[in-house]
């Protein structure tokens, strides 16, 4: 998720910063993106970004199930984590819903699988974003601690939120009364058809969080995320929620004194107040760009000034009113979405071709064992974010080359796909409410497993055509050392 705040703890030990080679704005660093619906084209509100991670990433679609009451699970980080915590059990729900997400193997000490959101079948979509905490936060952090950790806090909105306001409710109930395994500070952004959250958890084992509301004409990029001025009485405004010793431990630690007369600016008492670029110019360009459209979403989570090699997925929602639970619709590139295309996939889908699951590729603990003749199959298929990701490599070593002619070639793919959209979405209705279930969900599935397919096919064509271009126009570069990641690194992107 994000290293700035190993810095915070090497400052607060009065170690040397040099032991950290990768600065604040090399940091991996996870981004989300919110548009109202008084700001869009169609009315729809839209939300899309990635989670910034090293391990391997698929598809997956969780069923809605049944838990007998009395049913716990285990939250939280164990003793490997940097900071160390234990794992505690809470109650599950006795109904969760059905969503999509997409998962990941490998964070320091977080049970795997990760998620950071998706989308469910009530319209609440969420994104999981990074976002630091001050040093002497970090420094009073419980060790060990406890609680439900960031994709604890997702995964759990994403299987009980029916809006993006209870999403909000629900992390806060479970953060007041269980605490929070933290990482170094993280935030959240939820949104449905109405509305979007935006909701900050801090470090420090105080069980200090804060959301904002974002409204029908707000903008918002989450790159860290942040919240600005808030009212000393936020509690009894609509507009937010948040701990109830929120602005009291502020003025208990001397961080905030309320007869200054200033704004209590949440980043700027309990965070490090340090935005990455281009999160401003982002939102100033989005807002001039206003009416925005899918197509334009896509192409903000897509800029180039974003998704790199850390970004490990590219997710677009776009949150109608009024359509039926089985068609809510989430766009997913299979990694960074710079060289990768979006596939819509709808709630309804009954299956994820098997290219798009999981893969042993940078899967946590793989390299250590042999495939089992059970995952004989799965394995022996492409996988669809290797591909996508050696496509990515070749196109960004040379990007003024070709980055142009990917972005053309996989925009004309989508723009063929948007087109598409409101023919099945009717197709899909006409089935269901002539009673032909059965027949709409494999309606529905083949659409996406078409588009995921030829998708994958266009991956291949462009790659193959690259690879082939690259070795007689440049030939191929042998690396200098042998070493394949150092923490001194520049990332690879096609900026």
């Amino acid at each position: 998720m994000n290293t700035r705040y190993l810095e915070c703890v090497f400052a607060t030990a009065g170690l040397a910063l040099g032991l950290l080679a990768i600065s604040a704005t090399e940091a991996e660093a996870s981004y989300a993106i919110y548009v109202g619906k008084n700001l869009t084209e169609d009315g729809s509100v839209l939300i899309g970004g990635s989670g910034d991670e090293v391990s391997s990433h698929w598809l997956e679609i969780v069923p809605a199930r049944r838990f007998p009451k009395g049913t716990t699970i285990s939250v939280g980080v164990d003793g490997t984590a940097n900071m160390p915590g234990r794992f505690i059990e809470i109650p599950q729900a006795t109904q969760t819903n059905r969503y999509l997400t997409m998962n990941y193997s490998d964070y320091e000490g977080f049970p795997p699988p990760i998620t950071n959101g998706g989308l469910n079948e009530h319209n609440v979509a969420g994104r999981d974003v990074w976002s630091d905490s001050r040093p002497e936060l970090v420094a009073m952090t419980p060790n060990p601690q406890k609680g439900p950790n960031y994709s604890d806090l997702s995964r759990i909105a994403m299987e009980r939120a029916t809006s993006a306001r209870e999403a909000v409710e629900i992390i806060g109930k479970l953060i007041d009364e269980y605490g929070y395994s933290t990482y170094g500070g993280n935030s959240h952004m939820f949104a449905d058809e109405n509305e979007g959250w935006v909701l900050l958890n801090f470090a420090g084992g105080q069980g200090l969080w804060i959301a904002e509301r974002l409204g029908p004409n707000d903008i918002r990029v989450s790159y860290p995320g942040d919240i600005g001025d808030i009212p000393l009485d936020f509690r009894s405004n609509p507009n937010y929620m948040g701990s109830e010793n929120f602005i009291n431990f502020a003025i208990q630690q001397g961080w905030f004194d309320p007869s200054a007369g200033k704004p209590f600016n949440v980043t700027s008492v309990y965070g490090t107040d340090e935005a990455q670029y281009p999160r401003d110019e982002l939102e100033q360009e989005l807002r001039q760009a206003a009416p925005i459209d899918l197509r334009q979403m896509l192409n903000a989570v897509r800029d180039k000034r974003l998704s790199r090699d850390t970004t490990g997925y590219g997710q677009v929602a776009q949150l109608r009113a009024d359509v039926r639970p089985e068609n809510r619709t989430l766009w997913v590139a299979a990694t960074g979405s710079v060289t990768t295309p979006f596939v819509p996939y709808r709630i309804g889908v009954q299956h994820i071709l098997p290219e798009f699951g999981k893969h042993r590729y940078l899967t946590k603990g793989e390299a250590t064992r042999f495939v089992t003749k059970d995952w004989q199959i799965q394995e022996a298929t492409e996988f669809a974010g290797r591909t996508f990701k050696r496509l990515m490599y070749f196109t960004c070593e040379h990007p003024d080359k070709f980055l142009f002619e990917v972005t053309e070639a996989i925009t004309a793919f989508e723009d063929r796909l948007i087109e598409e959209q409101d023919l099945v979405d009717r197709t899909a209705e006409a089935l269901f409410e002539s009673g032909l279930e059965s027949l709409a969900l494999k309606y529905i599935t083949d659409q996406s497993s078409n588009a995921a397919s030829s998708a994958l096919e266009l991956g291949n064509a462009l790659l193959g055509s690259i690879e082939a271009r690259t070795e007689v126009l440049y030939g191929f570069r042998a690396p200098k050392t042998d070493d394949m990641s150092l923490l001194d690194y520049e990332m690879v992107g096609c900026d």
